[in-house]
């Protein structure tokens, strides 16, 4: 049973709640939620005070991080590839990632994600090989200044990042693509971010989606790669989830995954959400050319903060986190 919290409550309203043992916090807070009832079921919202103890627990720092007391931490995006989906790709211009990755970090990025391999529908794989030729010498240069994650499905380019300074594994297949994924990351003792994608191939990702219950069944695939990880010696402290926003999801499943996203803390990890430039959001506003998503990433980074993301891997880091500090200054009062 993964239990949903349900009643969100944010600012001073949550300080009151918990306080008058009306609500308890989500996850450590600062958010505040009301009452639960097991992910799927029918039926009225049970008390706070009847949760299970993961929902209030706060996972440990994500490698390291303690968080913001407001705010999520911002991970910014560094795509070394030529057919980034974003409109963003650097392909091998190493010293134009490595720019682009000082100037995030200089913007407000607590982390820095850096990948070489496209993963948006239909891309076609990369080698290892030349996966790493793009990305190596930009995570050796970035990991110098901060926390980098490795953006990869494959053991090989795994382990030559985490050579290279890499510190975390952020992969979108959860560690099932590649069966030597695992025992790398185990093996490195390094956080991973695990990611639902309905098939292991971006190019079969879109085809007949569809779910009875997008998030029920999105929280149970997370829930079974956690316990397979946990069984090969990656502790749950040391794994971050995201319910993977554009992979094999419609615009109405991305909406219920980000609306419910405290659904995820009944698996006691930290949360990332990743729906920086996606789809859906051109979609929604009629905005083409994915570069030109600023508004409506932002949009949904806070959308994101206000349901209990720890994490936010963004393009548009100034943006956001501008955004961010705003809305913290607003519930704390500039505190």
């Amino acid at each position: 049973m993964i239990p949903e919290p349900l009643g969100l409550l944010d600012g001073p309203a949550a300080a009151e709640a918990v306080a008058q043992g009306l609500a308890l916090p989500l996850q450590g807070g600062p958010l505040a939620f009301l009452g639960w009832r097991p992910l799927g079921e029918a039926g009225p919202m049970r008390p706070a005070a009847s949760a299970p103890p993961v929902l209030s627990a706060a996972p440990p720092p994500f490698a390291g991080l303690a968080p913001h007391p407001a705010r999520p931490l911002v991970m910014g995006i560094v795509n070394c590839t030529p057919d980034s989906f974003s409109g963003d790709g650097l392909g091998a211009a190493h010293a134009a990632a490595i720019a682009r990755g000082e100037a995030m970090l200089a913007a407000g990025a607590d982390m820095l994600d850096v990948g070489g391999e496209s993963t948006r529908p239909g891309a076609a794989p990369v080698s290892p090989e030349e996966e790493q030729a793009r990305i190596l010498p930009v995570i050796r240069a970035l990991a110098r200044l901060a926390p980098v994650s490795v953006d990869t499905r494959h053991a090989e380019t795994m382990r030559a990042a985490l050579a290279a300074g890499a510190r975390i594994v952020n992969d979108v297949s959860a560690l099932a693509f590649d069966p030597a994924a695992m025992g790398v990351a185990a093996e490195a003792g390094c956080p991973v971010v695990l990611m639902h994608m309905r098939t292991l191939d971006p190019r079969t990702m879109q085809r007949e989606v569809a779910y009875e219950d997008v998030v029920r069944e999105v929280a149970e695939h997370l829930a079974r790669r956690l316990d397979a990880c946990e069984a090969a010696g990656i502790p749950r402290g040391r794994i971050a989830l995201d319910p993977g926003i554009g992979f094999g999801k419609t615009v109405a499943h991305n909406l219920a995954l980000i609306e419910r996203l405290p659904a995820l803390a009944g698996l006691g990890c930290a949360i990332l959400l990743g729906a920086s430039r996606k789809t859906f959001i051109g979609r929604i506003t009629g905005v083409e050319a994915p570069a030109e998503r600023v508004h409506g990433s932002v949009a949904a980074a806070l959308a994101g903060a206000a349901r209990g993301a720890h994490i936010l891997r963004v393009h548009d880091v100034a943006a956001t986190v501008q955004a961010l500090r705003l809305r913290a200054a607003v519930l704390t009062g500039g505190a």
